[in-house]
């Protein structure tokens, strides 16, 4: 149990895991602070309620309606369900009163940062992605602190309130593989690896590309495949029926979900990387110092993974593949320019591990430590 500290830092951003646990990193570098803050965590559901026990956060129920960027009726149901949101943050945070409020970002910051700007309390907000999301970009007007993750960023804020220090990982994701590592993924030690995340709901087009493309990949290497819950079955049918030698089925691995231990290892063990761009999982794979093929979510249905793949991209780390020009033939040809080219490989190493910031969590937890201090002895 932590000690009974004065400070509450509340944390607040949600929707998906991009927005969820880089706040839980965050939270595990608090909680190893001599003076371990009381946490809390806002937002419509617990998301992962099992984290937030692990982390020691208390939840707090706040409602949030989403915008989006599309007409329709729903939007006006999420206008009122934000204006009732922002009315039970008030009443919330006053009653948890915390020191600092910590936004991620995601519909359900804005009662919240609204809420806590109305009250004076101190704001930080981290932007994960290499263009600012429009909540982030209201939560920043009111915002003591804004935390980037890449240098191009406009922020609005002055250079001494931007602080560029990177995502925040778990910390089961910055470990050294566990001793068991190849035996716990069933791997074949002589081989390498190539490992395909396609986010945690999976991607039907890279499912798709990575099946038409396993009778050339296996003949060279294992592939650990991330299908997501959805589409895991079907990936699994259809691999068991186009690969007819069973010596090369035991090579493919498809996987529904990797936990944190299971995705650590993979990417310790992996040799490249082929992943959609949430910059979660970019940041990810640059701890690792792996070079990586990015195909991005196409821009009409995101803006930020194209944008997020390509300044990327621009350090060398990884090369990125359009969803509309996806083909078996091209993957395997740029994994083995890359893979047979030392040079090639041993740039994009360096590049990815110039990029990584495996310190973020800490810095963030100092940053937040110190205005809520200012805060509390102001007060």
């Amino acid at each position: 149990m932590k000690s009974q500290s004065p400070f509450r830092i509340l944390l607040v951003g949600g929707g998906t895991g991009g927005h969820f646990y880089p706040l839980v990193a965050i939270a595990e570098a608090l909680n190893k602070l001599p003076n371990a803050p009381k946490l809390y965590y806002a937002g419509p559901d617990r998301y992962d309620a099992e984290a937030l026990t692990n982390a020691e956060i208390s939840f707090v129920h706040i409602g949030a309606g989403k915008r989006r960027r599309y007409a329709s009726f729903k939007n006006l149901i999420d206008l009122v369900r934000s204006f009732f949101g922002f009315i039970a943050a008030l009443f919330k945070l006053y009653w948890v009163y915390p020191d600092a409020v910590m936004s991620k970002g995601g519909y359900t910051s804005v009662p919240v940062v609204l809420a806590a700007a109305f009250l004076r309390i101190p704001i930080i907000v981290h932007e994960s992605d290499s263009v600012m999301g429009r909540a982030n970009k209201l939560g920043s007007r009111f915002a003591r602190a804004v935390v980037i993750s890449y240098e191009s960023v406009a922020t609005g804020k002055s250079a001494d309130a931007t602080y560029l220090l990177g995502i925040p990982m778990r910390s089961a994701l910055t470990l050294p593989p566990t001793a068991d590592a190849i035996q716990h993924l069933g791997i074949d030690p002589e081989r390498p690896v190539i490992l395909v995340l396609g986010g945690s709901q999976g991607a039907e087009r890279i499912n798709n590309l990575i099946l038409d493309s396993l009778d050339e990949l296996l003949r060279d290497f294992t592939v650990i495949h991330q299908t997501g819950t959805a589409h895991h079955t079907t990936c699994v049918q259809t691999a068991d029926n186009l690969i007819q030698d069973p010596t090369m089925r035991a090579h493919y691995h498809p996987l529904a979900l990797l936990d944190a231990r299971t995705l650590n290892d993979a990417y310790h063990l992996a040799s490249i990387i082929v992943a959609r761009a949430g910059s979660g999982s970019i940041h990810e794979i640059a701890l690792h110092g792996k070079p990586s093929i990015l195909i991005p979510i196409p821009e009409e249905v995101s803006h930020d993974q194209r944008t997020n793949a390509y300044t990327y991209a621009r350090t060398g780390a990884a090369v990125v593949i359009e969803e509309k020009n996806l083909q078996a033939g091209l993957l395997r040809s740029e994994i083995d320019r890359i893979m047979l080219d030392q040079g090639t490989y041993g740039s994009m190493v360096t590049a990815a591990r110039g990029f990584a910031r495996a310190d973020a969590a800490e810095n963030i937890a100092n940053l937040l430590m110190g205005i809520a201090y200012e805060h509390k002895t102001t007060q």
